[in-house]
């Protein structure tokens, strides 16, 4: 007969064989646990991907943000170029009345006189030159500086200074040693600077009876001479040391001095009557 008592034992105490298969089931459950955190890991990072993209999708607001403040701030460039056409406008001189009267009657009036077949025939002044020479300037180099301001003044530009091509020892001169001043003036001040003298200056010269004709070269220039700096108007009789005279040529695009004479008669240059001049001779 088998007794209770080891029945019990045998079936509380475990086999060989049961042992390993209790201690494999914890291991396993490890393993997929660990599995399971990788993969949760895996999904959250991928979950985390997208948010850098956002980020990056950010800073493209911002600059539509500055593009668009951009194009706010082009009306700046467009005051810019609204004030542009004022400066032009600024540069853009009045026209001369001399130039005016040249166009409009003196031209017309040539091409009958002479026939011409082209308007660009028609004589037409190319430039006048101011020249003022000055002896002592060799000795006085004070001199040389109020006459230069005074022609600047004349003229309303800044003189050139002239100097002696040879060295002469009677007039104790030697080569490149300045003896006076002299200006050119074209364009716009050329046309002012002629209407100043036939309106302003000629009419102030004393017992004046007309400009001589015969001091034209041969070639469409023409030359005069005034003795007093006095006769224009900018100049103020208080702050002169001395009273001199300066040469006036008109360069014109004439060939002949029959043309150039007719020319500065028309644009209204005072000159005697031949005449008068022939009258003169014989006294």
């Amino acid at each position: 007969m088998i007794n209770p008592e080891d029945e019990k034992e045998e079936k509380t105490t475990p086999t060989p064989e049961s042992e390993p298969e209790k201690s494999e089931k914890p291991v396993k459950k490890k393993a997929a646990e660990k599995q399971e955190k990788k993969e949760q890991k895996s999904k959250a990072k991928d979950v985390k991907k997208p948010k850098p993209k956002e980020k990056a999708s950010k800073p493209s607001e911002k600059g539509k943000k500055q593009t668009k403040a951009k194009k706010d701030a082009k009306p700046s460039t467009d005051k810019k170029s609204d004030k542009a056409p004022a400066k032009d406008d600024t540069k853009k001189a009045p026209v001369p009345r001399m130039l005016l009267q040249y166009k409009k009657a003196i031209i017309a009036e040539l091409t009958k006189r002479f026939k011409y077949t082209n308007v660009m025939m028609v004589p037409r002044l190319q430039k006048i030159v101011i020249n003022v020479g000055i002896g002592e300037a060799a000795t006085n180099s004070k001199l040389l500086d109020t006459v230069m301001s005074e022609l600047a003044l004349i003229a309303g530009q800044q003189p050139a200074i002239t100097r002696a091509r040879k060295s002469i020892s009677n007039f104790k001169l030697r080569q490149g040693m300045a003896i006076g001043c002299r200006v050119t003036l074209r364009g716009n001040h050329m046309w002012e600077f002629f209407d100043r003298l036939l309106n302003v200056a000629i009419p102030r010269i004393r017992d004046f009876r007309g400009l001589p004709d015969r001091s034209f070269d041969g070639r469409g220039s023409y030359t005069m001479g005034i003795k007093e700096q006095i006769i224009f108007p900018e100049i103020d009789m208080d702050k002169i040391d001395r009273v001199h005279g300066l040469n006036i040529t008109f360069v014109t695009s004439a060939k002949t001095d029959e043309e150039a004479h007719a020319l500065l008669t028309e644009m209204g240059m005072p000159f005697r009557r031949r005449a008068t001049q022939n009258k003169e001779q014989a006294a």
